[in-house]
């Protein structure tokens, strides 16, 4: 197991995940919750959505509203439990937890209640979902049964809904003013607006990804919820260095370079093809320049900032593996 050392989240207990649909945010938080375990923590990753991308991504069965082992940490370092968390199932857990019905609670659930009840009202969803969340934090050992973790992960809603989806209590307002539900919300804040919790974004570097991850930040910010990092993933390889770049997008490339090159390699160097290559070679650059651009806009988010590669061969459980490595050695975990 590799030594405990400084990070840039020292004293977080819970990482909510977010980003724009299609970044990888799930993949994201399954890679920082490996990196965690990799330093020594036992790790609870969570997804609300409803998706099963945890199962999928770590190749085990479809999650049932329970704790389950996915993966060990790197270097043989403490397990990954994973957890798919429904309403349904998290109110019936807050029923029988607070109410005691037990039977009459599942009764509730076969004439439809629930589902009704945390449909027209999806403030109280949220507050079932972060609830659960809360509990898993904050839980202190009891029975053989029950598990302490060092830290969750949130695979967490997308960046459009992230504020709102935290913001628990603000979504109950006009709903329960008092009594239990209001109650809870009001916990579950306490943990989610401390320092013990950081909010990180995902996002690639296209124009889009990048605004929905500034106007997060902002709305972040408004709520009073803690901003954690900004993690640019599904970066490309630089195959051009900066001056090689600039010389492509002026057309300057030395052509009888290339075709020197391409016939020690044994190719012979047609006119086609040499085109082809410099036709490459600038669409490579111009990617390359709004690329720079849209990491010049995250640097001025003025929050730690994280990068990813792009895999080549795709993603399975050994590149999770490899992007949790990436993300402890600069420093996310």
């Amino acid at each position: 197991m590799t030594s405990r050392r400084e990070t840039d989240f020292d004293g977080v207990r819970l990482h909510v995940v977010t980003g724009k649909g299609g970044t990888g945010k799930s993949t994201v938080a399954a890679a920082l919750a490996l990196a965690l375990a990799s330093t020594g923590k036992t790790v609870l990753l969570c997804e609300v959505e409803g998706r099963q991308g945890i199962a999928q991504m770590f190749d085990v069965p479809p999650l049932p509203y329970e704790e389950r082992r996915v993966a060990s940490g790197p270097d043989d370092g403490p397990d990954v439990y994973a957890l798919a968390i429904d309403p349904e199932s998290a109110l019936l857990e807050y029923l029988s937890m607070y109410y005691r019905l037990g039977r009459a609670g599942k009764a509730l659930d076969r004439f439809g209640v629930i589902d009704f009840a945390t449909t027209i009202a999806p403030g109280v969803r949220d507050v079932l979902l972060t609830g659960k969340v809360y509990e898993a934090v904050n839980r202190n050992k009891r029975g053989k049964n029950s598990r302490e973790y060092d830290a969750v992960v949130l695979d967490a809603p997308p960046t459009g809904r992230i504020a709102q989806f935290l913001n628990v209590n603000s979504e109950l307002a006009g709903l329960a003013k008092m009594g239990p539900i209001r109650s809870q919300a009001d916990t579950v804040m306490t943990l989610l607006r401390s320092k013990r919790t950081a909010v990180h974004l995902v996002t690639v570097l296209e124009d889009m990804p990048v605004q929905e991850t500034a106007d997060g930040i902002e709305e972040l910010r408004k709520a009073g919820l803690p901003v954690g990092g900004v993690v640019v993933n599904l970066v490309r390889s630089k195959e051009l260095d900066d001056t090689a770049r600039d010389r492509a997008l002026a057309g300057e490339l030395p052509r009888d370079k290339i075709v020197e090159g391409l016939e020690h390699a044994g190719v012979k160097p047609t006119k086609t093809l040499v085109d082809g290559l410099l036709a490459e070679a600038r669409g490579h650059a111009e990617r390359r320049e709004l690329e720079d651009e849209q990491r010049k806009r995250i640097t001025e988010l003025d929050v730690p900032t994280y990068e990813l590669p792009r895999l080549p061969d795709g993603m399975d459980l050994g590149g999770l593996y490899e992007l949790a490595a990436d993300l402890r050695e600069q420093g996310m975990a």
